[in-house]
């Protein structure tokens, strides 16, 4: 009965540290001391106890779980997991392409790359394909999208 017991205690215990510990071997080591703590009851007690400790088993890693998922997130610890900065600055945006001219670098069907003021630009036409070579114009900024006219 002992050994049944400190499986499941290992078990449990292994598991919950495995939140804080990186890699899962933690919580494998856990799971299986808990499923060889339920094999061992069944083995040495019988079905009727082995589906006792089964169930148990089952209903504390629901507990468990549970507790986790409502009260781990907003502790000190689960907070520390958590970044509250902004990493980098993407720059993506640029209203300063609005109007400006440049040259088709690709076929623009609808979608190419454009030189506009030196620098290589990700570009849509805004109707029929353009040509490589054309001159063309920014009409538009749609989000992230650069819209362009042949001049």
């Amino acid at each position: 009965m002992e050994t049944v017991v400190l499986l499941l205690i290992a078990g449990l215990v292994l598991m919950l540290l495995e939140i804080v510990l990186p890699g899962m071997i933690a919580g494998l080591i856990g799971f299986g001391c808990l499923v060889a703590g339920v094999v061992l009851s069944y083995v040495r007690f019988g079905p009727k106890s082995g589906s006792l400790v089964l169930f148990l088993v089952l209903v504390l890693l629901l507990v468990e779980g549970l507790l986790w998922i409502r009260f781990f997130p907003h502790s000190k610890l689960g907070q520390a997991f958590v970044t509250r900065r902004t990493v980098g600055n993407l720059n993506v945006e640029q209203p300063e392409l609005l109007h400006q001219t440049g040259t088709a670098l690709t076929n623009l069907r609808p979608s190419g790359t454009a030189l506009i003021n030196g620098h290589r630009v990700d570009v849509v036409s805004e109707g029929p394909m353009i040509e490589r070579g054309t001159a063309v114009k920014v009409v538009a900024l749609e989000g992230l999208r650069v819209v362009v006219r042949a001049v």
